[in-house]
């Protein structure tokens, strides 16, 4: 791994970072938040047109600059140290992914040249708030959380040749205001059970809805489907008052709402074979690990935004870091700054170590998930390494949290007050958590995917012999009354590249 960067990539760093210290402070940012979308839309023309921040990793085909997924980290990591409100992880790292990996042709020409520009936004719709688990980060993602044929969720049906969505989907990163939807929804009944994902073009809040549809002064807006809102007949979004207004959420309600399956199937009748609109083949092929290919591009998906989220949590807490660290020079105690006391100088410290430590880690993170890694280390799918993003965005999340928490502490009794601009990180640090956390399962699910404490890291304490002896991490007892490496009771370890093959029996152990 190359760590230095292009001069391209710090170019695109310092241009971002000049725009966005003239046009994103803090109180401008408390502005924005309170606008009916949630965000400056000049300033986010101005970053789409200008720097092309939204297609940063799309194709050069379809409209986008052309570059992957480090180069939007790093504009990420720009935008989260200025705190910046935009739709631009819902478009660039949520939506975009998904119709670029699953859908049609038509499709892609038609929504992707938008969305690299910035005239159009997307997000993913994920019912339940189960966004971290539908990406793979927290979970599985071959489950029943699009809503398992039962009450609940999305549920997609086939009436008169076309789709209709109906249920409900909470807590929808810039759902009230983004123009594309990418809805997963279940389908199939309880004996074919299915998630697959949908289109839904949904006209933007405000002015343009005309009727009842208008934009509400409490920030609310109904998409009612009338000559403002093609394709939005039946869909409700209401924006939900969130911690963290940086970030703003929405619920969305579907009423029978026409939606296009996400994917090429032209020419079939029906997406799921002749004949019957539940048939059993599946619209997109077979993914890797003998999933479907929508589970393959949600966890892919589900990389590229821990990393970007990762970076945007490590840009919010270095700058967090700068302001407390320019706070405790000036501040006084017991007639000396209070930055001279070794106390505050190690807490600083330490700090500033985690922050560069989770930044390593949001780099690897981005890289890998642009395909750095060498094929024979990704396997033979090709896929990025088993939990990296998800470890990359814990490590962000926990130093921003442990950051934000010591700037509040930091800034005496000032930095306690709610319109500090210290909360603005604090808020944030909690608010990504809640998004794509906690912290403690996206760890789980990481070591999950590696096979950390599992018998698939070493099966040299032991095999099926026939004295009926569990291996290394099962549960059954090794010789004496010790459990196998890795169970309950005892130590997990890794199998060594001068260890003992799988299926091998290793040394008898020494009683102490």
């Amino acid at each position: 791994m190359d760590a230095a960067f292009t001069e391209e990539q710090h170019e695109i760093r310092r241009t971002l970072r000049e725009l966005l210290l003239k046009h994103c402070g803090p109180d401008q940012v408390k502005a924005a938040v309170r606008t009916l979308p949630g965000y400056d839309a000049q300033v986010w023309r101005r970053l789409a047109a200008e720097l092309g921040l939204p297609g940063l990793a799309l194709p050069a085909a379809y409209g986008g600059v052309g570059c992957g997924p480090t180069e939007l980290a790093l504009a990420c990591e720009e935008t989260g140290r200025a705190v910046l409100p935009s739709p631009l992880v819902a478009t660039a790292a949520l939506a975009a992914p998904l119709i670029l990996a699953l859908g049609s042709e038509r499709q892609r020409s038609d929504l992707l040249p938008g969305l690299a520009t910035g005239e159009l936004t997307g997000t993913l719709a994920v019912p339940s708030g189960q966004l971290a688990t539908a990406l793979g980060l927290t979970g599985p993602n071959d489950g029943d959380w699009a809503g398992g044929g039962r009450a609940g969720g999305v549920q997609a049906r086939m009436r008169d040749g076309a789709w209709r969505l109906y249920g409900e989907a909470g807590q929808v990163l810039n759902g009230h205001s983004a123009e594309v939807l990418v809805v997963a929804a279940h389908t199939g009944g309880f004996a074919r059970s299915r998630t697959l994902l949908f289109l839904v073009r949904a006209a933007a809040p405000g002015p343009a809805a005309p009727g009842p549809a208008a934009a509400r002064p409490d920030g609310r807006a109904a998409d009612a489907g009338g000559a403002g809102a093609p394709g939005a007949t039946g869909l409700l979004r209401i924006r939900q008052t969130a911690l963290d207004e940086t970030r703003p959420l929405a619920r969305l309600e579907l009423r029978d709402v026409p939606a296009e399956l996400l994917g090429d199937v032209e020419g079939e009748g029906y997406p799921y074979g002749e004949g019957h609109p539940y048939g059993e083949s599946y619209p997109y092929g077979e993914g890797r690990g003998g999933g479907t290919a929508v589970e393959a591009a949600l966890a892919a998906t589900g990389v590229t935004a821990a990393a970007v989220l990762a970076a945007e949590a490590v840009g919010a807490a270095e700058a967090a870091l700068s302001r407390t660290v320019a706070y405790v020079r000036e501040r006084e105690q017991f007639g000396r700054p209070i930055g001279s006391f070794q106390a505050v100088q190690h807490r600083l410290a330490d700090l500033y170590v985690t922050v560069q430590a989770a930044r390593s880690a949001a780099y690897y993170a981005a890289w890998a998930a642009g395909g750095g890694r060498s094929q024979a280390a990704a396997g033979p799918s090709g896929a990025a390494e088993p939990g990296v993003g998800a470890l990359a965005l814990a490590q962000a999340l926990e130093a921003l949290r442990a950051v934000a928490a010591e700037a509040v502490q930091l800034h005496g009794g000032i930095g306690f007050t709610w319109e500090h601009e210290a909360h603005l990180y604090f808020k944030r640090a909690a608010g990504d958590e809640l998004l794509l956390g906690p912290v403690h399962r996206l760890r789980a699910r990481a070591a999950e995917e590696s096979g950390l404490f599992t018998g698939a890291v070493g099966e040299a304490g032991g095999g099926s012999g026939g004295s009926g002896d569990r291996g290394a991490g099962g549960s059954g007892e090794q010789a004496g009354s010790g459990r196998g490496a890795g169970g309950n009771g005892g130590t997990p370890v890794r199998r060594g590249a001068g260890d003992a093959p799988a299926g091998a029996r290793a040394p008898e152990a020494v009683e102490a």
